[in-house]
């Protein structure tokens, strides 16, 4: 990749719309900085947040590390809105790659210039990309944020990028999905199960008879695990607009 270093991220030169700058930071943990038109999409999604958080006394934000099994490996978080956006997006298996904190946007809107860190992007398995931005809905309203959002949804438009801003969803889904993420590491579930699970489950059947049905072969204990695994990667199917428990109708659905 042809790497931009004539013009620093942040200058006071840049005020064309199109002088569009961008600095993200390799696999290797050193800064790249690029056009927005030339920016590699792949790189990004491998490389490291742009900016890091400390931990300091009186911090207002929740901030942290999520292991997520669609990546393999750590996404950092700012807050715990943006946990919970990240946990959807690991549950979704449309969704095959995750960066947090990816890259930071330098251009002129025709009025100022901004400096803009999106919170998450997205890659799906139909090459199409998502940047996110998470806000509580009661910031939305804001003319400061609004501003920054319409200025970094037109520059995803102009690239073929998605754009979101999420400020939350239904508290049982989310809740559901935040229960089946303990159980989203395959190591942690005994793998020769599955086949027996998803046979049994080709007819729309309860959790808890589908345990019955095989307390057989095995213990129920090791049993659930494995349902509520298949849950989060989408083999098992259900209402996840319900609460979870052993009167959930659940059924194979589609092999992730």
């Amino acid at each position: 990749m042809r790497q931009v270093r004539s013009m620093p991220v942040g200058v006071a030169s840049v005020r064309s719309e199109s002088d569009l700058l961008v600095r993200y930071r390799g696999s290797d943990g050193g800064f790249v900085d690029t056009s927005l038109d030339r920016l590699s999409v792949d790189d990004v999604l491998a490389g490291l947040p742009v900016r890091e958080f400390r931990s300091y006394r009186g911090r207002r934000h929740y901030s942290g590390w999520y292991w997520s099994a669609t990546t393999g490996g750590l996404v950092v978080y700012e807050s715990r809105l943006e946990l919970a956006r990240i946990l959807l997006a690991d549950k979704d298996s449309d969704v095959v790659a995750i960066a947090a904190q990816p890259f930071l946007v330098d251009g002129f809107d025709g009025e100022r210039t901004r400096r803009h860190v999106p919170d998450v992007l997205l890659g799906h398995a139909d090459r199409a990309v998502t940047v996110v931005d998470v806000k509580a809905a009661s910031r939305l309203d804001d003319p400061k944020v609004s501003a920054q959002f319409a200025w970094m949804k037109r520059l995803c438009e102009q690239q073929g990028f998605r754009f979101e801003v999420w400020s939350g969803t239904d508290p049982v889904l989310l809740e559901n999905v935040r229960f089946l993420a303990g159980f989203r590491r395959p190591a942690l579930v005994a793998q020769e199960l599955v086949p027996l699970v998803l046979e049994a489950a080709v007819s729309p059947c309860t959790i808890a008879e589908l345990e019955r049905q095989l307390a057989g072969p095995a213990r129920w204990d090791r049993i659930r695990p494995v349902i509520l695994h298949l849950l989060w990667r989408s083999r098992l199917t259900a209402n996840l607009f319900r609460p979870l428990d052993g009167d959930t109708i659940v059924r194979t659905g589609v092999a992730a």
